[in-house]
């Protein structure tokens, strides 16, 4: 708890005149729908996230600083043009608004959508939430898939990446059915093609999960590395 006491009171002194719209991190989560994830997957997904937020840990990240608040946006994709918001951005200053995005998670239930994998689309509809959040100091977007992009814009053509974002993945291995158990190789294998084709800016990380039952922890390590590295250094003087 003392380092987040320690950080809030860093990024508190640095900004003397901060305004009630002030946002010290934009947090737009994307959530892979498309055809490879079946129903179980699908709510083991989204309960995972919803969990990982009510971690102490991430509780305690997330509440820092109520004055600037962490602002988060979840949305599903799979198909380009299959996109739909789950959560639109949602300012956590304390325990009962993380309460309330828990409680819409559970009980989100999945929409008819395409089974392909469009990754360049799901980049592009991460960049424009993002965009509606300038006032942020920092901005990333979340990217969870359990495979490679296969239709439409490949994510290393998707080159309008906005200013000072970045772009971390949460890979799941998952076992093909034709080899039976080959989670550790095609996770390694997915990893790697997130490293070279979809991560992008500042501190940008793979996280991974063994399996879609490993979400929830692998959904925690990540939130909590991502809220740990707020870079002071990018707040300007005006703050």
């Amino acid at each position: 708890m003392i380092r987040f006491l320690i950080l809030a009171g860093l990024l508190t002194a640095s900004t003397p005149a901060l305004s009630q719209t002030s946002c010290r991190q934009a947090l737009a989560l994307g959530l892979d729908v498309s055809g490879s994830v079946d129903s179980q997957e699908y709510r083991l997904q989204l309960d995972g996230l919803a969990l990982a937020l009510g971690d102490p840990e991430v509780v305690e990240a997330l509440v820092a600083q109520p004055s600037a608040p962490v602002v988060i946006a979840v949305y599903e994709w799979s198909a380009p043009g299959d996109e739909r918001l789950v959560l639109d951005w949602r300012p956590i200053a304390n325990l009962s608004d993380i309460r309330e995005i828990q409680a819409i998670l559970h009980t989100t239930q999945r929409a008819n959508m395409g089974p392909s994998t469009g990754l360049g689309s799901a980049l592009e509809r991460g960049f424009a939430l993002l965009e509606q959040r300038p006032e942020c100091w920092t901005r990333t977007l979340d990217i969870s898939g359990d495979g490679k992009g296969n239709t439409g814009r490949r994510p290393q053509d998707v080159s309008n990446t906005p200013n000072g974002v970045t772009v971390n993945g949460l890979v799941i291995g998952v076992d093909d059915d034709r080899t039976g158990n080959s989670r550790n190789l095609q996770i390694a294998e997915l990893a790697s093609y997130y490293t070279a084709y979809v991560i992008r800016g500042p501190n940008a990380f793979v996280e991974t999960a063994l399996g879609f039952e490993a979400y929830q922890d692998a959904m925690t390590r990540k939130l909590l590395r991502e809220l740990q590295t707020i870079a002071i250094g990018q707040l300007s003087p005006s703050h």
